[in-house]
Formats: C-alpha cells, structure tokens, sequence
C-alpha cells in the first residue's frame, strides 16, 4: 500500500513537472509574436526595419492626433508590414539622454497634441549615431503650382531616396521652442543649437516674425507676372565663370542666389548684376571684406531687391542678426560694437532677413554630402561648403534651378575664383569635401534636377 502510494505522489510529480514544461514553451513562442504588434515608439533603445525593401528609403509615420501649431503627422511612404525585426541598439551618443536621442521618434498618446513631428529614416537608418538623421517637419505648400518642379520630378530620380521635402528651409520665431531647443542642443555649429544658450535663440529668432522671414520668395506674388515657376540663378564664384559671358543669361533668371566674396563691379558681363538672395555666415562674410578686398569686394550687395540669407554657424550669427535687424549694437563676441551694424545698410528692414534652419543643414550633410571627414576627429566642424548650402536651399525651394561658377572635373583648368588676377589652385580643407560637392553636382545635373554650367 505504501509502494502505491510512492508510485502515484511520483506521477504527479511528473505530470506537473511535465505541464510547467510546456507552459514554458508557450510563453517563450508566443512572447515574439506579440512583440511585433507592440507600438515601438514606446521603447527608446529599439528600431525596426523592413526586410523585403531595402531600397526605399520612407518617411516614418507617427501615431497620434493632428498637431495644433502646423506641424503635420509623418506620413510613410511604404509602411512596414512583414518580417519585422528588433534589433537592440546597445550604446547611446554621449551627452545624449534616452528620450532626447537624436535618431528618436517623436510619440503621442491618444489625446495630446504633438509639440514637434519629427522626420526619421527608419527602413535605412543612418549611422553613426551622433549624425542625428531625424528632423522637423511642417507643411509648406508650395508657392507656385508648376508643372514641372523639381519636387514633381525628384522622385522618379535616385535622389528620391533621400530626399524629404517638409524639412523646414529656414528658420524663424515659431521654431524657438524649449522642446526644440533641447532636441536641437544636441548638435554643434550650422547644425543645431548646441553652441547657442536658449536666452540668444528665443530673443534672435523672435524678431524673425513675418512673412517674409519664412518665404524663400517673399515678393513673389508682386514679381511673379503671372508666370507659375521660380527659375532660379545660383551664382558661386569658381574660375570657371571668367570669360564666361553668363551675366545676361543669370540676370534674366526670376532670382538670382549668390554667396560670400561675390564681386560684381567689373564682372558683370560674366557673372551678372543683380543679387536676390545673399547666403553667408558671419565668420565668411568677415573673412570675405578682408581677403577680396583687393579685388573690390566692400560688403553684402545693396540693392532693394537683395535679402539677406544667415547661415547660423555660431551665436555671432544670431547675434549680429539680431542687431543688424533691430538697429541696436551688437550685444557680445567678435563684432561686438558700440554702434549698430551697417553691413546690410544703415535703414534694412527686418523683412529683408533669413536664416536657414539647422535641420536642413544636417539634413543636406547627412543626405547628399555625408563626406568622410564625419568619420574622423573633425567630425564636429565638418559641414557642407556655404555654396553647397545654397545651391541645396535652391533646389528645395525654387522649380527650376541653373547653377553657375560651381566645381567641375576640370576645375585645374580654371583659377580658383573668377576675379582672381592671377591663377590660384583651388584649396582644400578638413572643414568641407569639395570633390564630393563637385560630384553631387553632376549626379543632379545627370539627373535632370539642375542645369550645371560647363564649358563645352
């Protein structure tokens, strides 16, 4: 009776031992599947990506309701449906907190308004990490309906894959916001907002508060004369323009883009006279009125039409911004004065100023100028050349789009600027990649994007 007894509590013991087994095994096949339907922009460390479609390149979508101050929800270009995969990133950028990564998803939940959309590659994530590939997005509708623009076109092109058109072009007040600022501080220099204190942005960006602060092409409503295109000129100022006979041609142009050290006085006949739209950083401007003004160059161009585009290396650019358009002395740093500037004239307007927003500039070096030196220790001060950032400005924001005085394989033909005496090679620096610009500037005149002009 006793050996019954044993034999039995052992069969039961089994049996249980027998049944937490396969309760096991359920738990561990069903965890997996479960996870796929999980919302992932809960889980910070987590991305995923699509399997079956490498080669597209989409735009992430958000869950959540409409934002309430512009912003628009990500769409997706090609929504991820099958073979999902979790890949676990296991280090983060230094400085960098887990809600605040700089490859993060801007999230909701149901019944909050979305303070800022992000714009992320998510199929094709983009290392390393410190790159920050995620952007504000807005709706912009564009200013003209032209049939044929280089947004209707860019996506029958290789560069559809990376190009992302709600990226915002320039900045201005509305994007002065403490959650932008933290998401932004991130990055140094033309980048983000990480070499400027919060106080300089919110005071520099408030003045920015106009229409014409945020339009490319403000005064196109009174100069367009019924046409439905903006044809663009953007004018660098590469050897190759001398003797060009160009100037005509780039005047007709409805804007005409130029940048730095351009010299027009005794160069018209090749490179023009008028002047839209002028992009410089402070530190090239300042460096432009000493280099060339043996060769004439007194300044920014000066003309009613001419508006004056920031690209925000520093806070001296905020800076003197905000001073030039506020007819008050420049608060602090290297052109600190006792006087208001007078660079831009002495009665400029603030109407007349611009500045490209960082996202765009990480965006373009990210996406269409990734060049080697972001691999390296200089990884901080490389950034695309301020005549890329324009010719790129151009491209997102006007239809057709001729590019003139800009790097081509046979740039040792030609001095390194069209007003230089004598012959001066073009020079070389850590801080840019001008043989991969020369390069890109083929690819999108290849790609019918923009008109190059070569010497035949």
């Amino acid at each position: 009776m006793v050996l019954k007894r044993r034999l039995g509590l052992c069969f039961l013991a089994v049996l249980s031992l027998l049944v937490i087994y396969i309760l096991c095994l359920s738990v561990e096949i069903t965890i997996p599947l479960r996870m796929v339907n999980l919302n992932l922009s809960h889980f910070p460390g987590l991305r995923y990506t699509q399997e079956p479609n490498r080669s597209h390149d989409s735009e992430d979508s958000i869950e959540g309701n409409t934002p309430s101050d512009g912003l628009d929800s990500l769409h997706t270009g090609s929504t991820p449906t099958t073979h999902l995969r979790l890949k676990v990133q296991s280090t983060s950028p230094v400085g960098v907190r887990p809600s605040m990564k700089p490859g993060a998803r801007a999230r909701t939940t149901k019944g909050q308004n979305i303070k800022g959309a992000l714009l992320s590659n998510s199929t094709k994530p983009t290392e390393p990490p410190f790159i920050g590939d995620s952007y504000y997005s807005e709706v912009a509708p564009p200013q003209t309906d032209c049939p044929n623009s280089i947004r209707s076109r860019v996506p029958q092109t290789d560069f559809g894959v990376r190009y992302l058109g709600r990226i915002p072009v320039l900045q201005w007040a509305k994007h002065a916001t403490p959650e932008q600022y933290q998401r932004l501080k991130l990055y140094p220099g033309a980048h983000g907002w990480g070499n400027l204190d919060i106080d300089t942005l919110v005071s520099t960006l408030s003045v920015l508060n106009t229409w014409a602060n945020w339009h490319m092409f403000d005064d196109w409503d009174l100069r367009s004369n019924g046409s439905q295109c903006v044809c663009c000129a953007v004018v660098g100022n590469g050897g190759i323009l001398k003797d060009s006979k160009k100037g005509r041609e780039i005047d007709q142009h409805d804007y005409v883009f130029r940048t730095n050290g351009a010299v027009i006085k005794g160069f018209e006949q090749d490179v023009g006279s008028r002047t839209s739209l002028y992009t410089f950083s402070t530190n090239t401007l300042r460096n432009s009125m000493k280099s060339y003004a043996g060769v004439g160059y007194r300044g920014p161009p000066l003309s009613e039409e001419t508006r004056y585009v920031f690209l925000p290396d520093h806070d001296r650019d905020y800076l003197l911004m905000k001073a030039a358009a506020t007819h008050t002395p420049v608060e602090r740093g290297p052109e600190k004065s006792k006087t208001p500037p007078t660079y831009f004239g002495k009665n400029v307007s603030v109407e007349k100023f611009k500045m490209y927003h960082p996202d765009f500039i990480r965006y373009i070096r990210n996406r269409f100028l990734r060049g080697h030196a972001m691999q390296t220790k200089y990884k901080n001060i490389y950034r695309p050349s301020t005549g890329a950032v324009m010719l790129l400005a151009a491209m997102h924001t006007c239809d057709q789009v001729s590019a003139y005085g800009f790097m081509t394989p046979d740039y040792k033909n030609y001095s390194d600027h069209y007003y230089d005496s004598r012959y001066h090679p073009v020079g070389f620096f850590i801080n840019h990649d001008l043989k991969m610009e020369m390069t890109l500037w083929q690819q999108l005149h290849q790609a019918g994007l923009i008109t190059l002009y070569m010497h035949q």
